[in-house]
């Protein structure tokens, strides 16, 4: 798939560098803005000038505070930009404060204007926000899609690395970042130079858009054993209505007993116990990520009642869900976080 509006040209110093303008949300990732900026510079350097260009924008144009608490002066504040430019916006942590109207008409404008628009890490949210991923392929980290899914059921959300979708680009978060800029600058400039960026970063597995954020059932959970993951598979696949240990035995071709041993053997725990750890893994991110009712995500996560998953919650994170949702000030998406 190629870069948006770009076709891969030879690296000479008549060609214009390409500008990327930089959106830096307030308490924004670190690691993505690196993986993506970084990238560019390397590969002005093997190309012997530059061939890459960038500004850094952010509301108020002074100064933006990434998610570790290191600020960086910005060159812009929400300045009309080139059509020729792409626009990465690069988010974090609380990304629905972040994405404030201001950030949103921006955002708006600029792709009326025909820019290419991406978002890095948690940004897909304010693309999303702004209406620009409706219809349109696109993926955010792993830990805040329960909570996108919810709000936002125009876009086709992927659990890919990074998407890109016509002039639209998200990636998942972390190093997601460093494949989408090595895929841009192979398309701009050739594969060569694209894996000599790559060597350069010491960066030996270059991932595409058919690559999958989450490491696989066996490497997540420590154990090879293609039943388990079977079964765990399934049973994230239906949080909404689960599925009895019964059906899932049978599924794998099982006793519901040698399904027994089997989790207790490998996870010390019992199969209902671990599906329920996945309902309310759900539920807490869902509180956290949403303006969902307490009721509604009850629902969502397969408890029949509000009472029996508000005893379920407090059992398992000693707090119950009206409280967790207290803690977050009910403000959707104020929760959003991210593991890295």
């Amino acid at each position: 798939m190629s870069s948006p509006q770009r076709k891969a040209t030879p690296v000479t110093k008549e060609a214009a560098p390409r500008r990327f303008i930089f959106l830096l949300l307030d308490r924004f990732t670190m690691l993505s803005f690196a993986g993506a900026i970084e990238p560019l510079r390397i590969a002005n350097r093997l190309a012997g000038h530059d061939i890459y260009s960038w500004k850094l924008a952010g509301e108020g144009g002074d100064v933006a505070v990434c998610s570790n608490g290191a600020a960086f002066k910005l060159d812009m504040g929400l300045d009309e930009i080139d059509r020729e430019d792409t626009l990465l916006v690069c988010g974090g942590i609380d990304v629905a404060r972040a994405t404030t109207r201001a950030i949103i008409a921006w955002l708006r404008r600029e792709a009326r204007r025909g820019a290419a628009i991406g978002g890095l890490c948690t940004g897909a949210y304010a693309l999303a926000k702004a209406g620009l991923l409706d219809g349109k392929k696109a993926t955010i980290h792993w830990e805040n899609q329960d909570g996108f899914l919810e709000e936002f059921e125009e876009v086709k959300l992927t659990k890919s690395v990074f998407v890109i979708d016509g002039n639209r680009l998200t990636t998942a978060g972390g190093t997601a970042s460093i494949d989408l800029m090595l895929k841009i600058i192979a398309a701009d400039h050739g594969e060569d130079l694209a894996n000599t960026v790559a060597d350069q970063l010491i960066y030996n597995s270059i991932r595409t858009d058919q690559d999958t954020q989450r490491l696989s059932i066996p490497t997540r959970i420590g154990v090879r054993h293609p039943k388990l993951s079977q079964v765990i598979q399934m049973m994230e696949g239906a949080i909404e209505d689960p599925l009895s240990p019964s059906d899932l035995a049978e599924d794998v071709g099982m006793s519901t007993r040698q399904l027994e041993r089997l989790f207790r053997r490998y996870l010390n725990r019992s199969p209902k116990r671990y599906y329920m750890e996945l309902r309310l893994q759900k539920a807490r991110n869902l509180l956290m990520q949403t303006d969902m009712s307490v009721i509604n995500v009850a629902l969502a996560c397969g408890f029949a009642s509000p009472s029996h998953f508000s005893k379920c919650y407090r059992s398992h994170y000693n707090t119950t869900p009206y409280r967790e949702r207290g803690t977050q000030g009910n403000v959707p998406g104020v929760g959003v976080r991210l593991s890295i």
